[in-house]
This record gives C-alpha cells, structure tokens and sequence, in this order.
C-alpha cells in the first residue's frame, strides 16, 4: 500500500516532465519554486506549499487545460482538494489561493501585470482577470493571504531555464514531516 507521500512523487514521476506553457516542465517549475522560497527563509510549511502549489496541474491533465483548451482547470483548488487530509491549512491555504494572489497583486501593484509570462497572462484571463478593489480587500482579510502573496512571488520566480536546483526526493523528509 502507498502513502500519501508516495502518492504525490508517483504524480512527479508520472506527469512532471510535461509543460503547461512555459520554458521549464512541471517539475522544474515546482522544484525552482520552493528552491526560491526556502532560499528567502521560508518555514517548512511555505517550502511545501511551493513545491506543491501546482499539483493540481498534474492531475487529470489540467496543466496543458489553458493553452490546449481555452480554459482554466481551477488547478489550485483540485490540487487543495488532493491534499486535503494529508496536511494543513498552513500548507493548503497559499495553495489554494495563489491564484487568487496573482489576480490579488495585478489588481493593487502597479505593473505586475507586465511581469506576468505569456502562459500566466493567459491563464490570468481565464482565471476571472485581475481582481475588483472591493475582491481586494476581501482577499486581504483571509487567513494565509499573505503567505500565498509571497508563494505567488515564488512562483513568478520559478521559470528558469536550465537552473540547478536541489531534486524532488531532497524535500521527501519535510514532506513526511509535514503530513497530518
């Protein structure tokens, strides 16, 4: 029988050399994202929910769901929804809403909509566009807000070609230690 753990690197191991629009594979993009976040300093809850933030990606083929099919999988929700269980709101929380901090940071930062990437734009205008002032303030006030701002920073970051950075079973011992 598999854990959950095991569960999650079979999806790696399965789904993570695929691309979904940009330069880099599933697994580089997920790697390069917790790289960046534990390299800020980032607790372990943080660095998980960046190396997991796209799962949902990599179920169902969601990922190639924008640019092969002009919609959004809502992958940041069906990736909350398959961890649900197997860890916490800390960890679940930025996840679900880095999408939410894109649309969140268009909507209040003065040209980061620019910095956006081809693939992130487009998903950006399937996702419901940047957000009203009045969604602003709602996102603001909910828990882990902050904490899927500074995810949505990482994630912008992990799109490097052809970085090096530390691989998938690296992180298998915090993953194990994170689990409910």
């Amino acid at each position: 029988m598999t854990n959950d753990v095991d569960a999650i690197f079979a999806l790696f191991d399965r789904f993570g050399d695929e691309e979904y629009g940009e330069a880099v594979s599933q697994r580089e993009h997920a790697l390069q994202v917790a790289h960046f976040a534990r390299e800020a300093g980032e607790g372990d809850a943080l660095v998980a929910a960046a190396l997991l933030h796209d799962v949902g990606q990599l179920l169902e083929g969601a990922g190639a769901a924008a640019e092969d099919e002009g919609r959004d999988a809502r992958h940041e929700r069906s990736g909350a929804n398959f961890l649900r269980g197997m860890f916490s709101e800390e960890i679940l929380a930025p996840i679900r809403l880095h999408v939410a901090a894109k649309r969140y940071l268009c909507a209040v930062e003065a040209g980061y909509l620019r910095t956006l990437s081809a693939a992130s734009a487009l998903s950006l205008s399937l996702q419901g566009g940047p957000f009203s002032a009045r969604q602003a303030v709602r996102f603001e006030r909910l828990p882990h807000a902050r904490e899927a701002i500074r995810l949505r920073r990482y994630d912008d970051l992990g799109k490097e070609v052809e970085l090096v950075v530390p691989a998938l079973a690296t992180y298998r011992d915090m993953i194990e230690t994170l689990r409910l």
